[in-house]
């Protein structure tokens, strides 16, 4: 199914069962902020994970979200990538030491209350406390994303949007970088006051009509 089919179908039925998208992960409660759902990360056998969450507004002044999303991919799905060109690259650019972590962080999502996407965007590593890939291999994971969490909805979502989103994905990670070629400070990954690297707002309603 094409993946603007794919959002429809799964909205149109999320309304006709006054069902929200969180349901399954809330449980029926209100978020707590910066508590993740589910607590130990939705995981995919296909080597990706993803978990929700939600911020004091304070903290991003002006954002209009309800919460957001995060999405990682493990180590088996990108080790063998780090000494690429590529790779080596993107760490000239921003200094990066390999993290021990296990996981990278590819993107966030931002959602409004109704639970429809209406950002997307990257965040520094200290923000995640893993590390980023190259602009490249992260489009490459997420365009071949498949997700087999047990939240169904939610990751017929995520795999829709980023199939549907690839230009502003492409975008997004050129302002990414960029961001980070610029920042004046040396040690970029760990400055506190670089937190949001590239932010897109998204229009689904004109996406799925052909006008975005």
């Amino acid at each position: 199914m094409l993946p603007g089919l794919r959002l429809l179908a799964v909205y149109t039925d999320l309304a006709q069962r006054g069902a929200h998208l969180l349901e399954g992960i809330l449980k029926g409660q209100p978020p707590r902020q910066w508590a993740h759902y589910p607590p130990d990360d939705a995981m995919s056998a296909s080597g990706f994970q993803w978990f929700y969450h939600s911020h004091d507004p304070l903290d991003r002044a002006g954002a209009a979200e309800h919460g957001h999303l995060h999405i990682f991919a493990r180590r088996p799905l990108w080790a063998r990538r780090l000494r690429s060109r590529d790779q080596r690259a993107f760490e000239s650019l921003c200094g990066q030491v390999h993290a021990n972590a296990d996981t990278r962080h590819l993107l966030a999502i931002g959602l409004d209350a109704k639970g429809v996407p209406i950002t997307l965007f990257t965040v520094n590593s200290w923000v995640t406390g893993d590390a980023m890939l190259n602009a490249p291999l992260t489009l490459d994971l997420l365009r071949t994303m498949s997700l087999d969490t047990g939240y169904t909805e939610v990751d017929a979502v995520m795999e829709s949007l980023v199939q549907l989103c690839q230009p502003e994905l492409h975008q997004l990670l050129q302002r990414r970088d960029r961001t980070l070629a610029a920042w004046h400070r040396a040690d970029k990954l760990h400055d506190t006051e670089l937190e949001v690297l590239s932010e897109i707002r998204i229009d689904l309603d004109a996406k799925l009509s052909g006008g975005g």
